[in-house]
């Protein structure tokens, strides 16, 4: 990626940011129905609903997801985040994306009862 097309990356995710950042202002609360840390989705042709945890977000499944719907819809989509993808294809994304932490979670516990047992020694 060359300097200009970071820089331009850069100043359209301040502007997301601030667009957030005003909107959130104005609203102050969510639904009910969407707990803490997740972030209202609707995926395809039906605008099917998911409530998905926002640190999914920066998986590199989602960030390409992301970026497809940029190029869709823009930035200034009014309501949840929408992202045109096939319903099943994202059902999809969201078991691997899961199934990813949890590995990732699992070597982590492996790896602090290895450090542990070091300890202990």
């Amino acid at each position: 990626m060359s300097t200009w097309n970071k820089i331009s990356f850069i100043v359209q995710l301040r502007r997301m940011v601030m667009l957030w950042r005003r909107t959130a202002a104005r609203r102050r609360c969510l639904p009910p129905d969407i707990p803490v840390g997740h972030v209202p989705v609707r995926v395809g042709c039906t605008c099917r609903r998911f409530v998905v945890p926002a640190r999914y977000l920066n998986h590199e499944s989602f960030r390409k997801l992301l970026h497809k719907a940029e190029e869709e819809y823009g930035f200034a989509n009014p309501g949840p985040l929408a992202i045109p993808c096939d319903e099943i294809v994202f059902e999809e994304i969201l078991f691997r994306v899961a199934r990813s932490e949890l590995v990732t979670d699992r070597k982590q516990l492996r790896s602090l009862a290895t450090l542990s047992e070091l300890i202990t020694q």
